[in-house]
């Protein structure tokens, strides 16, 4: 974990096999199938753990400056969007419902200020990662 919060905005970019392990779900990803899929249990003891916790919220924070220096992604259709929709789904799952709305409030006022041509699908996942539908 050290290390990936370490990596430079270049190396988050460019390297595409880490968000899973920072922001775990619990359905496999179709990008990177060797990530892990966490159990009930798994969800169970990371909601338990105040460190596991802090680790979600640190990570968090690393992706928030990612995407506030960073104008790249801020396009109707990239990869990034997909990164987003993870990471408010992790939040919510096992950090809690009140910081996954932070995140995406954060998104959604991003791309407001930039006036950012992303797309409809985008918008539609990332509200659909805050409702849990």
């Amino acid at each position: 974990m050290e290390d990936v919060l370490a990596f430079s905005d270049g190396e988050i970019e460019t390297h595409h096999d880490f968000i899973q392990w920072l922001f775990p779900l619990d359905t496999p990803s179709g990008a990177v199938p060797s990530s892990p899929v966490l159990t009930s249990k798994d969800i169970a003891d990371i909601r338990a753990c105040q460190l596991c916790r802090a680790n979600l919220m640190r990570a968090s924070e690393r992706m928030r400056w990612f995407y506030g220096e960073n104008d790249h992604w801020l396009v109707p259709f990239d990869h990034n969007h997909r990164r987003i929709t993870r990471i408010i789904k992790s939040l919510a799952l096992l950090v809690g419902s009140q910081e996954a709305e932070e995140f995406y409030r954060f998104i959604e006022k991003r791309v407001a200020d930039a006036n950012a041509p992303v797309s409809a699908t985008s918008w539609c996942f990332w509200q659909e990662a805050i409702t849990g539908a």
